[in-house]
């Protein structure tokens, strides 16, 4: 179980500034914008920090991807029922706010399992 979360938080941690910074890029110029494509770095490096304290089995490193997950679960939250409010009106990447939406809502619920499986050890136990 903490593989899976492991992987996808590498895979989360590159994609997501990557894919941010491209949909964005006509807007990193503007500095009220970059809250927009920000909270997407500060993602990946919080799950690429919690994937690589995973590495060994330091119990410590499951709470920092728990908490790493979190922070996405959180993020992807607002964003997601943000987009979600505004699924008529235009993205900045040219897609339709229903593509976004469901994209996001994809990534909402692969962070939320990535999280579940961050706190349960392989005996299907919550961990303290």
């Amino acid at each position: 179980m903490i593989r899976f979360s492991r992987a996808l938080a590498i895979v989360a941690g590159v994609f997501l500034p990557i894919a941010e910074t491209t949909r964005r890029w006509h807007e990193l110029g503007d500095i009220r914008a970059a809250p927009f494509w920000l909270d997407d770095w500060l993602i990946g490096a919080f799950l690429l920090y919690g994937a690589w304290r995973t590495r060994r089995s330091d119990p410590s490193g499951r709470v920092v991807l728990a908490a790493a997950w979190g922070f996405a679960c959180g993020q992807v939250y607002a964003s997601f029922f943000g987009q979600l409010a505004l699924i008529d009106q235009a993205d900045p990447s040219g897609l339709s706010g229903a593509t976004v939406v469901a994209i996001k809502g994809a990534m909402f619920a692969l962070a939320i399992t990535a999280l579940l499986f961050a706190v349960v050890d392989p005996q299907g136990r919550p961990r303290a």
